[in-house]
């Protein structure tokens, strides 16, 4: 297994040993990447309107293992209808194959069948002479059918799903995205990913009515969101966080991901 290295041992990012990052469009702009001490760029998908132009994909491309995320079902990227946008990207950015988020998708594209679009796709991009990552959220038997590197989200069953993969004879590579917090203030974490875990359906259950799931979370809410965001994202202080990525590349994963939850600053 080969993990990036970071260029800037002093840096937040280097202490995490985090192998990238990935960046959202609407948060930030993503050229801040090429300022980042990782190999590694992960552009997320949030809509047409959002997604970064040609040139700046190229310029970023320049200095980094630049990857963009490309739904589907979306029109172009839909290998069975418009993919117009396919032929906008620059040579050097490679693809994150993935169904789409819901949020960034209209009716018409939600209802489109993924397994074979995804499996063109995979066929499209090898073709090229590439091999492309493939997100498996909700789509995991079809991600593993398409092949490629399979690219999934931290849960609480991560490491156990991932020893079972390798000791089934799963030879190809693995990714992981998580959301990191590299804090150990308790309202600046759950601020940054309390939301987020309380969307996890057992957590959800877990959870009181009604209750409030970032730093105004007190009692019960708060026991469960604690414990939640450390099983669905990376946080803690810089060593806590460098420790759970060691975890993680120790029973298999290839590459972790990380998404600045509480802003791209947050790495440096």
């Amino acid at each position: 297994m080969t993990h990036s290295v970071s260029t800037a041992p002093d840096s937040v990012a280097a202490e995490t040993n985090l192998d990238g990052v990935a960046l959202k469009p609407t948060e930030c702009d993503v050229r801040v990447a090429a300022d980042l001490p990782v190999d590694l760029v992960c552009v997320d998908y949030e809509g047409r309107d959002a997604m970064p132009d040609t040139e700046t994909l190229a310029a970023l491309a320049e200095s980094v293992d630049l990857r963009v995320t490309t739904p589907v079902r979306a029109d172009g990227f839909d290998p069975r209808g418009d993919d117009s946008l396919v032929d906008e990207l620059p040579p050097a950015a490679r693809r994150v194959l993935v169904a789409g988020h819901g949020a960034y998708l209209t009716d018409d594209e939600r209802r489109r069948a993924v397994a074979p679009r995804l499996g063109d796709a995979v066929r499209a991009v090898r073709a090229s002479g590439d091999e492309p990552w493939v997100g498996t959220e909700g789509i995991e038997r079809v991600a593993l059918a398409a092949g490629g590197v399979q690219y999934d989200l931290l849960s609480r069953t991560t490491e156990r799903d991932v020893r079972a993969l390798r000791a089934a004879g799963f030879e190809g590579e693995v990714a992981l995205y998580a959301p990191v917090v590299p804090s150990d203030d308790e309202d600046a974490i759950l601020d940054a990913v309390g939301a987020y875990a309380a969307r996890r359906r057992p957590v959800r259950e877990a959870l009181p009515d009604d209750a409030e799931t970032d730093a105004a979370a007190t009692g019960r809410a708060r026991e469960v969101l604690s414990a939640a965001v450390r099983d669905y994202a990376l946080v803690g202080d810089p060593e806590t966080v460098a420790e759970r990525v060691a975890d993680l590349h120790a029973v298999g994963v290839d590459h972790v991901v990380g998404y600045p939850a509480a802003g791209v600053d947050t790495l440096r």
